[in-house]
Formats: structure tokens, sequence, C-alpha cells
């Protein structure tokens, strides 16, 4: 089943079971989606990797917006922003341990001979290749960041 597919399925229940946070943010997940898809004018598949990246993104921004209100003693706008950044995140791969994060750039850096910070975009490009999907930009670079210093 296609990940549009598994958005209707999810928003249908959550229209019977008037779950509106839920709503809310599988509508806004499936406008991401329809409009990557027709962003060329022409309707088109979407790749499994850019819908990984529109999840990402969808959820990335929730977790922001949550952030700023908890900064600004709002925690009444900021729950529904992390309600609906975990609903999202039900239809991403389960997400890597920084540990397991680590092994995998420390054997990128035995790869490419990375020594100091002037490889950390070598580095980089390689890391988000391999863990697209699978650990966030901020967890990958904090753990370049730490190897390579």
């Amino acid at each position: 089943m296609s990940l549009q597919e598994e958005i209707m399925d999810a928003m249908k229940i959550a229209m019977k079971g008037k779950d509106s946070q839920a709503l809310e943010a599988l509508r806004a997940v499936k406008a991401a989606l329809l409009l990557a898809q027709t962003e060329s004018g022409a309707k088109k598949e979407v790749s499994e990797e850019v819908e990984l990246k529109i999840l990402q993104k969808q959820v990335k921004q929730r977790k922001d917006s949550a952030a700023i209100f908890t900064e600004q003693g709002r925690e009444d706008l900021a729950i529904p922003e992390l309600v609906q950044a975990a609903i999202i995140e039900q239809f991403l791969p389960a997400q890597l341990s920084e540990e397991e994060v680590a092994k995998i750039v420390d054997a990128i850096i035995a790869q490419t001979g990375a020594s100091s910070m002037k490889d950390m975009g070598k580095v980089m490009g390689m890391a988000n290749g391999q863990l697209a999907g699978k650990a966030d930009g901020k967890t990958i670079s904090t753990v370049v960041k730490a190897r390579l210093s």
C-alpha cells in the first residue's frame, strides 16, 4: 500500500473517531504530497525518498513550532503541535539511535579518510545519503561534528 493510501485510510479513521488533531496533521501531509506530485504541472508519482523527506519536514515544522510556543510559555499551543508530530511520525520508518548513527558515521569517516572539520561537508553528504529517513539531520550533524573535532 502506498503512503497516500495509508494516509487516506488514517484520515477515514480520524474522521469516524472525530479526532481533529489527527485529521489536521494528515490533511497537511496529504496536501504536501499532492503539491509534490503536481509541481511540474503534470501529475507524476512521487518517489519513496521524496515522501520520506516530506514527512520529515512536516514533523520538523511541528516540533520547531512546539519549541517556540514552549519558549514563549504557550503550552496550550505547543501540545497540539507535538501530538500532530507524533501522528505523522507513525508513517516514518523507525529512527536509528544516536549510537547506531555514530557507527555508520565512523564507517564513513574511515572510508573517506576524513580527519578534520574541513571534511565535514564530504562526510555529511555521504551520511545524509545513507541515513535518509532513518535519522534526522540534526542528529547526524551533531555526531559528525563530535567525531571530526
